[in-house]
């Protein structure tokens, strides 16, 4: 098995210090600002009286409800889609006024985030926490099933905010909690979300670490924190990860909860028996709490899922194995089985995504997690009660992808009517930028000069640069603009070099 885990998008730690005052040493705010913050909440407050009206009440996993694309259904539109799927809750990335109206009165249960730029101010000042949940939670508390407060998403896997955020996260939740009960306010937790890259060590499970730079400072006041208030450790496990950097070594089976009698692993150490990969991360996770001595601290997935698509050189990502991995877990969930190391113990889990989203940044996989296509068309059907029979579900297409792709591959210009030359021209100018010689081709008198066409230099700026920087984690992206091909785009004396697989 290969670990520790990746998370579902790398970013690149640059090296930053630690502050030296630890923000977790908070100063109570002196009494005129203690009474200027309840003021502002007073109003909202008096409005908690009546008693809410959320419906009924729904059972099936979650789903997470991105919105980076700008081709998406209307909010009201997606509470249906949502609904269709036999959801219990529902996940989103901010405090969207629009989607938490939709959401009213549906019975779904709702997670909403505050993001990651709000946090240092969040964490010095009592008062924005007030004024955080004063605008963005109360207005809704009486029609939607808000149930959970995430604050922040994946922040320990960015180093770039490590030295401005990492210790101002638990000082943030503090706070917003304490906003939370001053409106007499129970029926909410609040957490954050953590990739699986927070530990250093998570094979075998038993042997799970968190990183020695946050195991202190960070995680154990925050472990602390979810204990005293019954909160949950939210983390975000994808199988695919750990799978597709080695395939050989784990059995797909494995990853998409298929394991027979006779594929199951053995930690050597706890001696539990695991037959999925799924199991295999989240006791890493709790092994890891109990380190700390924090053992009784309650586990959710926040995210988790498998990509229907990709970039040519993305293994198993397709709609065969999306499909077979959140069935076959809304099927388990369905039962509550818990883990090995905590069997028989009821977990929130929220499937990613929603919709395939055409925004996001990185590698192809990162647009193809969606159960619907913007259209509104499913990519493929899945009940996440649980109760439908597989046999039950339509066939699919089988992969053609379950192993590494062989051949050459060329990062060139995606094509479209609608390009928006001056983003174009500016992506061409950063991939130029990046020295090494990227664009000499087509200056004046180079081979690839002519045609002078701004899409074919734009094509030879983005492939020379991906095959140069692609194992430093560069992809064929840049913002949507480029795209990978197995075509060769040379022509004439211009030859593209391309990466082989």
């Amino acid at each position: 098995m290969l670990f520790p885990f990746p998370k579902r998008q790398t970013i690149l730690p640059p090296s930053f210090p630690l502050p030296t005052h630890p923000l977790s040493t908070r100063q109570s705010p002196d009494p005129a600002m203690r009474h200027g913050c309840l003021l502002c909440l007073l109003p909202l407050f008096l409005s908690l009286l009546s008693s809410p009206a959320h419906g009924v009440r729904l059972h099936g996993l979650g789903v997470n409800y991105g919105t980076l694309g700008n081709n998406l259904p209307t909010p009201a539109q997606s509470v249906r889609l949502i609904r269709s799927l036999n959801a219990g809750s529902v996940k989103i990335y901010d405090a969207n006024a629009t989607i938490l109206s939709a959401l009213a009165g549906t019975g779904l249960r709702v997670s909403i985030m505050v993001p990651n730029q709000l946090i240092p101010s969040l964490a010095a000042n009592q008062c924005a926490a007030d004024a955080w949940i004063s605008t963005n939670l109360l207005p809704f508390r009486r029609t939607t099933r808000i149930r959970y407060l995430l604050v922040g998403n994946e922040i320990l896997s960015d180093y770039s905010i490590k030295n401005s955020t990492w210790l101002a996260l638990v000082p943030a939740i503090e706070n917003l909690h304490r906003s939370i009960k001053s409106c007499s306010i129970h029926n909410i937790k609040v957490g954050t979300t953590l990739a699986m890259d927070a530990l250093s060590v998570s094979f075998p499970p038993s042997n799970g670490t968190f990183r020695p730079e946050i195991a202190e400072s960070v995680m154990r006041p925050l472990l602390t924190f979810l204990r005293k208030t019954r909160s949950y450790y939210f983390v975000d496990a994808y199988p695919y990860f750990p799978w597709s950097e080695d395939p050989v070594n784990i059995n797909l089976d494995y990853a998409l909860f298929r394991a027979g009698p006779s594929l199951y692993y053995t930690d050597p150490v706890s001696k539990l028996v695991y037959t999925n990969l799924f199991d295999q991360m989240l006791d890493s996770v709790i092994a890891a709490m109990g380190k700390l001595c924090f053992n009784d601290v309650k586990l959710a997935v926040a995210e988790t899922g498998w990509p229907n698509g990709g970039d040519l050189d993305q293994i198993g990502a397709n709609v065969y194995n999306a499909a077979a991995y959140n069935r076959n877990l809304a099927r388990r969930m369905a039962r509550k089985p818990g883990t090995p190391a905590r069997p028989r113990v009821d977990m929130p889990l929220f499937i990613f995504s929603l919709y395939n989203e055409n925004q996001k940044p990185g590698p192809g996989t990162e647009r193809h997690w969606g159960m619907y296509y913007p259209n509104k068309k499913p990519v493929y059907q899945v009940d996440l009660s649980g109760k439908r029979p597989l046999e039950s579900y339509p066939p699919l297409p089988l992969p053609n992808n379950n192993y590494p792709y062989k051949g050459p591959i060329w990062c060139v210009f995606a094509g479209g009517k609608n390009t928006n030359q001056t983003e174009l021209n500016g992506a061409l100018q950063y991939a130029c930028g990046q020295g090494n010689g990227t664009c000499n081709a087509i200056q004046p008198g180079g081979k690839c000069y002519k045609p002078n066409s701004l899409a074919v230099h734009a094509s030879w700026a983005f492939n020379l640069y991906w095959q140069q920087f692609r194992k430093s984690g560069a992809t064929c992206y840049f913002n949507g603009l480029a795209a990978q091909t197995a075509k060769d785009p040379s022509y004439g004396s211009c030859r593209f070099p391309s990466s082989l697989n």
